[in-house]
């Protein structure tokens, strides 16, 4: 039937019936539970490739480089190296003014051989600060000759895949990048949507590895 001077017309169309809907808002409640537990444990990836060179970012707390003292213990590692930017708070009153200086004296101060270690400061940028930390470290190596074939990364949890991606860009394919995910005491990562330290940390790491991986661009 034509309505409206003929602009108009009648036409049958489905609609969802009570049933339809329960089972409509039945997957989309699935699909949010899926999400809200699958993505930490995507975003916390551990997979440590013991040898060559530990790499740790120099900004995590202290705990993590208990991790690392043990870490290094361990296995055989030719050296370590703490990589960061220049901290953003408290520097003139600090006598560290990167956090690659202060991870590395973390290191020094839980009584680890000072020759077993270095620092690799990266310079300030307002973006980008992993890769800019790991291109930092790469050229540092190819300046002095030292290329690795395996670098193994120590980070907190949620910050490991976007840390091995960038690092893995920075290297090549032809470096094996490891990658050791700390848990985080801020909150409980089997749990994190149910404190606000969790929901920040995993919501904004998930932005942040969007971005890295589908958004992000190696600087000319």
């Amino acid at each position: 039937m034509k309505t409206f001077f003929g602009l108009l017309r009648r036409k049958e169309c489905l609609c969802l019936t009570w049933r339809g809907r329960f089972v409509v808002l039945a997957l989309v409640a699935l699909a949010l539970l899926g999400f809200v537990r699958g993505i930490h444990p995507f975003l916390a990836i551990h997979d440590s490739q013991p040898g060559g060179f530990l790499v740790v970012e120099g900004w995590a707390p202290d705990y993590v480089f208990d991790v690392v003292t043990n870490e290094f213990a361990t296995h055989h590692y030719a050296k370590i190296y703490v990589t960061g930017n220049p901290i953003d708070k408290g520097a003139p009153l600090m006598e560290y003014k990167t956090a690659a200086e202060l991870g590395a004296a973390t290191l020094a101060k839980m009584g680890l051989d000072t020759n077993c270690f270095e620092a690799v400061p990266a310079p300030f940028v307002a973006r980008d600060r992993t890769y800019t930390s790991a291109l930092t470290l790469k050229k540092k190596l190819a300046a002095e000759g030292k290329l690795p074939a395996k670098l193994n990364v120590i980070t907190l949890d949620a910050h490991s895949r976007r840390t091995r991606l960038l690092v893995q860009q920075v290297f090549g394919a032809d470096a094996t990048i490891g990658i050791l995910a700390i848990p985080c005491r801020d909150y409980d990562e089997a749990h994190w949507w149910r404190s606000s330290p969790g929901v920040r940390t995993v919501m904004g790491e998930l932005l942040a590895f969007g971005y890295a991986r589908f958004v992000f661009t190696k600087p000319d």
